[in-house]
């Protein structure tokens, strides 16, 4: 007769309580909600869920085809990492300095306009919740909170500010003025606006700011009542730094931008600015040794998150070359496309002295407020530790160029993986 492999028993209570423990409800829904996500595109999924379509598309589109987002994307999933392995890990250090500060994370939170219609707790929350991580915070022209408010939010936080240069050049001088007076030491200069780029997504939503109550938003809001019952009950949403509008987002940008800004104008915003300043939006490796010159402390290798130009050049392709050529005290900044730790890290390795988020923050703002912002803030510091030391090293200074390999691939640009 054959024996069994196993032996069968009637199980014993002593041996079945340790086994019974149950996880205690989480009353409070929102924290149920949060910890749910796993990733940044976990929150994007609950943020699609909870906020409009207008607002939701704002901040998730981008330019005409919006190839151009997703390349940048793909940009880093088109990476391999060459690990180091028996190394020991067992310390960690993620923080790193930029512009003459420390901060605790690589990264920081880009400037995004707006951003009280994704959440009506808005700049704050992104100024608390960047503090709380020890990572800076960038209000830009077009928040809906004012520079003198998110300081006083975060007055222990890091708070920067990004610009766009209007056609009318004194009252953009009066705007870096105030920031100045509130304590900002760090100007971004955005210069990839000559005209704002299609967003198609916004013109199908006839999209304006503040959104306009019609037919359609209001059937939109019946399973988003909390969005509009915070866009009801709190201050309207008006712009920090000009009185309100009444048109498109389009329409506002194109009467906003100044289309003759040229390098003579950044050589003189460097003589008017007497803090650090970063040029945001250099998609060249030419125009990043002008900037460089024209005597920029950083620039930000940015294609404005694919929301300008569309197919315009992809900041993690364009890192190598401007690391090599670009001389001097000037660091190298990078956005767009980041969705990951994993992606952050790669762009360390390979030559960004720091990164930004903008979309990934967003998410979790709308996924939750300041919340959500934390819990972005919070997977990605987790994914950037965990592989840190999947990676073999200790610290940010340890990552290098041969850690990472970029792929030749010819795959197409379907949905990303989550």
């Amino acid at each position: 007769m054959e024996i069994p492999n196993v032996k069968r028993q009637f199980p014993k209570v002593s041996e079945l309580a340790p086994l019974l423990k149950f996880t205690g409800p989480t009353l409070h829904r929102k924290e149920r909600r949060l910890a749910s996500a796993l990733t940044i595109w976990d929150l994007r999924e609950i943020a699609k869920k909870r906020t409009p379509q207008g607002p939701f598309d704002y901040t998730d589109g981008s330019a005409e085809s919006e190839v151009t987002l997703e390349r940048a994307r793909q940009a880093f999933l088109d990476l391999e990492f060459r690990p180091n392995i028996l190394k020991d890990v067992s310390t960690l250090d993620t923080s790193c300095e930029v512009l003459g500060k420390k901060f605790a994370l690589p990264v920081g939170i880009a400037p995004t306009g707006f951003t009280r219609m994704m959440h009506t707790e808005g700049e704050r929350a992104g100024a608390r919740a960047a503090a709380k991580f020890g990572i800076p915070f960038t209000l830009s022209t077009l928040g809906t909170t004012t520079v003198e408010d998110v300081v006083a939010a975060a007055p222990d936080g890091t708070n920067w500010f990004q610009l766009y240069m209007w056609k009318d050049r004194d009252r953009s001088m009066e705007l870096v003025r105030r920031a100045e007076a509130a304590g900002v030491d760090h100007l971004l200069l955005t210069v990839d606006v000559p005209v704002a780029g299609a967003r198609l997504r916004d013109v199908r939503n006839g999209l304006t700011i503040p959104p306009r109550l019609t037919g359609k938003t209001l059937a939109d809001a019946i399973p988003k009542p909390e969005w509009w019952i915070n866009f009801l009950t709190t201050p309207g949403i008006s712009f920090a730094s000009m009185s309100n509008w009444n048109g498109t987002v389009a329409e506002l940008l194109d009467f906003m931008f100044d289309p003759s800004m040229t390098f003579e104008d950044l050589k003189w915003i460097r003589t008017q600015w007497k803090g650090k300043l970063t040029v945001k939006g250099i998609q060249t490796l030419d125009d990043a040794k002008s900037a460089a010159r024209a005597g920029a402390d950083a620039i930000l290798l940015s294609n404005h998150g694919g929301r300008q130009l569309d197919r315009a050049p992809v900041p993690l392709h364009l890192l190598v070359d401007v690391k090599r050529e670009l001389k001097g005290d000037t660091e190298i900044h990078l956005d767009t496309g980041i969705m990951h730790g994993a992606d952050i890290l790669a762009a360390i390795a390979l030559g960004a002295d720091f990164t930004y988020i903008g979309r990934a923050y967003l998410y979790g703002l709308m996924a939750g407020g300041q919340l959500g912002v934390e819990r972005a803030l919070e997977i990605l510091k987790v994914q950037i530790s965990r592989n840190m030391k999947l990676l073999g090293v200790n610290s940010l200074e340890e990552l290098e160029p041969r850690h990472v390999r970029i792929l030749q691939t010819h795959q197409g640009l379907g949905r990303l993986p989550q």
